[in-house]
């Protein structure tokens, strides 16, 4: 169901949000988080539809906070529930003028009480999320470098900036990778890598990420390529760790599946499907304190990480 507010305040809104549940029988004691998602100029549908689908797992609180700068001075909502907020009821808030000027004011009335609250820019996040007015309300703050355009400097910027409780979900999506690579080295013969080489769509900060964590996990030099686009333009393609008696290779055939090639075994197909933003939103709720390990690939891997080459270097 959804309930329109036309120029409204946030103490009415709080007021129908308040009317809307006893009306429908709905509480907010089961909500565990308010999930703030800052959008410009229009609503993000595909981040409220990731949230309404995670809220499936973690019944939230949603505002969807949009706002532009011009225009006349006025607050419009809108308030979903039922079928169209998932498990979750979503407060789409349209400031403009002077109203979107103060944004943290905007959200603090709409709070759950004495619940966490994580804060997402699904595009053109703030140059230090931990220091925006959302920022510093916020125990988790996520952000999203894999958003076109993608270049060195938007992860150079996070590492610069980075604060306990930021994250980004280009490092969410690797998950899998990390898993299955961790996987293999966890098994005989148990020797050193003495080389590894990631290769990847120029496009991909995942890839860029996930050459950081293992040069930091393996403590050697990472040898990173851009794949040309006609042959990858999207994602990580590959990874090869070289230890003596021979090549590991994890290779990503298409958008679902991988080949997982070793020495002295034959080769086999896994499942490494690409994660949906619904899938790293969730994951990224499993967890309100800090990403120590993404802290550390960011600040530290990421600054001892070689700058990437073209395949064609290769």
């Amino acid at each position: 169901m959804i309930y329109d507010l036309p120029d409204t305040t946030v103490s009415q809104v709080a007021k129908k949000l308040v009317t809307v549940r006893e009306e429908g029988g709905a509480v907010a004691l089961g909500r565990v988080l308010t999930l703030v998602i800052a959008c410009d100029s229009t609503p993000r549908e595909e981040a409220i539809d990731a949230a309404n689908d995670a809220s499936r797992e973690h019944p939230m609180r949603v505002i969807v906070l949009v706002t532009t700068p011009d225009g006349p001075t006025r607050l419009d909502a809108q308030i979903r529930v039922g079928g169209d907020a998932g498990a979750s009821e979503v407060v789409v808030l349209h400031a403009s003028g002077e109203t979107a000027r103060g944004t943290d004011g905007l959200i603090t009335g709409l709070l759950l009480p004495d619940a966490p609250v994580v804060a997402w820019w699904p595009e053109d996040p703030p140059v230090q999320p931990g220091t925006d007015p959302l920022g510093r309300i916020a125990q988790r703050r996520i952000t999203d470098t894999s958003t076109a355009p993608y270049t060195r400097d938007r992860l150079t910027a996070l590492e610069r900036t980075y604060m306990p409780g930021d994250t980004d979900l280009a490092w969410t999506r690797l998950t899998r990778w990390r898993e299955q690579l961790a996987a293999v080295l966890d098994q005989p013969p148990y020797e050193p890598v003495t080389a590894v080489e990631v290769r990847g769509a120029s496009t991909s900060p995942s890839t860029a990420l996930l050459a950081a964590w293992l040069g930091m996990a393996l403590e050697l030099p990472v040898t990173w390529r851009y794949e040309d686009p006609a042959v990858w333009d999207h994602g990580i393609h590959s990874v090869r760790l070289s230890r003596p008696s021979g090549d590991i290779l994890l290779e990503r055939l298409d958008a679902s599946v991988a080949r997982l090639t070793q020495p002295g075994q034959p080769d086999h197909e896994l499942l490494l499907p690409r994660r949906s933003l619904r899938e790293c939103l969730a994951e990224e709720l499993r967890r309100l304190d800090a990403d120590r390990l993404y802290g550390r690939v960011l600040t530290d891997g990421w600054e001892r990480l070689a700058p990437p080459v073209s395949s064609e270097a290769a």
